[in-house]
């Protein structure tokens, strides 16, 4: 019988043992077919093993987000410096340059805007449009602990037999609401069902207690969730922290296109992700680029 009532604390997650993954770089996902791994190791640097994504989706529920108010003007003169896009068709069809070669995941849920109930989602995109647009994997969001938990988690798992039929790896997004607690119960719970049903990668949350605990539990990647606007320093540790603690790169939106510098900003990131760049250096060189460029 599941301890639901005092799940116990006392669990050995081995953080100090890396998974083994024979036939692939990439965690979890050495049975995968050729046609996904492929995808993933465009998504992910088979260097370093690590990804740094922009996210400029922002606007499937919150409309024309600070700094996303032109995505041709702000946002596009950035995507050659990341590793990966994550955005919706309709911005990729409008604003993205057919002759960019950056991996694209695509954001396939949506619904409700911020005025409703963010979990009553539901799919949003055909997986036929997703390969149409050559895309490297498909993305929603899963809100464990919300009120549509049952359905937010069955288009999850309806995303990811569609991707599998077509080698597209899924991303799960672990979305935490307003009355949900962001800790590393929490987070290893959401994570790991996301993995256990299917998703490929899962991107979540970074939390300064026990996110290494999330990342060891979890049998696929986890891409750090770079949430709100924090100073570039804090961003910049956060980053190096959540590379150190177990993940496999970040997923960041605001704190790259809402920086003073976002070229200079975006630079500092991949640096940190790629190279383990210090924090306090990844700074010092935003800072001497956000110079340069004036």
């Amino acid at each position: 019988m599941a301890d639901l009532d005092a799940p116990k604390e006392a669990k050995q997650f081995y953080e100090d043992v890396p998974q083994e993954t024979p036939g692939f770089f990439l965690k979890g996902a050495g049975s995968l077919d050729w046609g996904m791994k492929n995808r993933l190791a465009r998504i992910f640097n088979p260097e370093s093993g690590r990804t740094v994504m922009l996210a400029i989706d922002h606007g499937y529920f919150q409309g024309p987000t600070t700094g996303l108010e032109r995505i041709d003007l702000n946002i596009v003169p950035l995507m050659p410096l990341a590793d990966a896009l994550m955005l919706t068709r309709g911005v990729l069809r409008t604003m993205v340059p057919p002759a960019l070669t950056k991996p694209i995941v695509m954001r396939c849920s949506g619904g409700p805007s911020i005025l409703k109930e963010l979990s009553n989602e539901h799919l949003a995109v055909d997986i036929e449009d997703a390969i149409r647009m050559n895309v490297a994997a498909i993305t929603l969001q899963v809100f464990i602990g919300g009120e549509f938990e049952s359905r937010s988690v069955h288009n999850m798992t309806k995303l990811v037999d569609q991707g599998l039929r077509y080698g597209i790896p899924t991303m799960a997004v672990t979305a935490v609401g307003k009355d949900m607690v962001r800790d590393a119960r929490y987070f290893r719970l959401a994570c790991r069902i996301c993995a256990e049903l299917g998703a490929q990668f899962v991107k979540t949350y970074y939390i300064p207690e026990g996110f290494g605990s999330v990342t060891s539990s979890c049998p696929v990647p986890i891409v750090m969730a770079g949430g709100k606007k924090i100073p570039e320093l804090d961003a910049l540790t956060m980053a190096y922290n959540a590379v150190n603690e177990g993940a496999a790169g970040v997923d960041m939106g605001r704190n790259i296109f809402q920086s003073d510098a976002p070229q200079a900003m975006m630079k500092a990131v991949c640096k940190v992700v790629h190279e383990n760049m210090k924090p306090k250096d990844a700074f010092d060189l935003y800072n001497t680029l956000k110079k340069e460029s004036k």
